[in-house]
């Protein structure tokens, strides 16, 4: 398996450096670090804290990602879907909490609260074309392709 060397600086001596579930998991687990519950009233968004800074080598991206029992079971996911943390980004790691759910929802000290994946990514060089080259979707978009 393929790993990278990432720097984490804690922000405070109460938070917790992320870690991975299981041998074979893609995304480590980020933790909130809080004083005090946040309560996510329905359809409501907060900014919770993990108390961490990360360094992203060059080349590569973080990525926040809802943690799947979180959001299927509580409705509690990331507001912007995935999160990008960026290798010039060293400001502290906060994950923007949507609750879903149509009842309250508690988000303690010390939870799970999202997995960050760690990734490779190439940089586009955008070129202007008046034509794109034909393929047999062509401009088919949104479900054109069919259920089955």
């Amino acid at each position: 398996m393929n790993s990278v060397r990432i720097r984490i600086k804690k922000l405070d001596c109460n938070a917790v450096i992320p870690k991975y579930g299981s041998e074979f998991s893609a995304g480590a687990d980020l933790y909130s670090l809080t004083d005090k519950d946040i309560v996510l009233k329905p359809g409501e968004t907060a900014f919770v804290h993990t108390g961490i800074a990360v360094e992203i080598p060059e080349g590569f991206v973080g990525l926040v990602y809802a943690r799947s029992g979180l959001a299927c079971k509580q409705g509690i996911a990331p507001a912007n879907k995935v999160g990008v943390i960026d290798s010039d980004y060293r400001g502290e790691i906060m994950v923007a909490l949507h609750n879903h759910s149509v009842e309250e929802r508690v988000i303690t000290d010390k939870e799970r609260i999202a997995q960050l994946v760690v990734t490779p990514y190439l940089h586009a060089d955008f070129e202007v074309a008046d034509e794109l080259d034909d393929t047999a979707r062509g401009v088919g978009g949104f479900g054109s392709t069919g259920k089955k």
